[in-house]
């Protein structure tokens, strides 16, 4: 028989309350995997790393260079003039490419001697720097609905839209929007 009067040890060694450095521990680890986990989903998502191979956006992109690309903006808003795109490579879909967009669906695109005009109208293009303009004409051609014309930025060595014409809207899957290494290179990607 137990005396009703003496502490019974055990039971209170179980009933304590846990030490605040393991409630700490627990807690940094609950708000680490939902961090990780909240990143994951972005990730997978809405932004994916990719690593530029070539030197046809130079000096915005250089080789090797990492950014992440945004797979979702374009499902809210419409691609501009500008915005610089990853999509499938339209002559092979295991391969993708990085361009910037320089005709939209329905305009008049002419390359004339090197100047690009859209709908008869000089476009200024002062992402091609002079050491990368190439003089070459094409066209006059009007872009298809739901298409897109695009080129690289170092322009004398850019297989593109000259090359295998207008790139389909489902091709494009992604808008290049942030660099992140090499760190100089750290920084939004914007369209001029």
């Amino acid at each position: 028989m137990r005396d009703e009067n003496i502490p019974n040890f055990a039971s209170s060694i179980n009933q304590r309350p846990p030490s605040s450095l393991g409630r700490e521990l627990r807690s940094w680890s609950r708000d680490i995997a939902v961090a990780l986990g909240l990143a994951l989903v972005i990730i997978v998502f809405l932004y994916q790393p990719v690593k530029v191979e070539g030197t046809s956006m130079a000096p915005l992109l250089s080789d090797q260079e990492r950014i992440f690309i945004n797979k979702f903006v374009y499902r809210f808003e419409p691609i501009h003039r500008g915005d610089v795109v990853v999509f499938w490579y339209p002559l092979d879909r295991t391969q993708s490419f990085i361009k910037r967009v320089i005709g939209l669906p329905g305009q008049t695109l002419e390359i004339r001697e090197g100047e690009l005009y859209v709908n008869g109208k000089r476009i200024r293009e002062s992402y091609v720097p002079p050491k990368y303009f190439d003089d070459s004409s094409y066209g006059p051609i009007k872009i298809p609905a739901d298409e897109y014309f695009v080129m690289g930025d170092h322009r004398d060595s850019s297989n593109d839209s000259r090359i295998f014409g207008p790139v389909p809207q489902k091709y494009i899957y992604g808008k290049a929007v942030f660099a992140y290494w090499p760190f100089h290179q750290f920084g939004e990607i914007s369209a001029p």
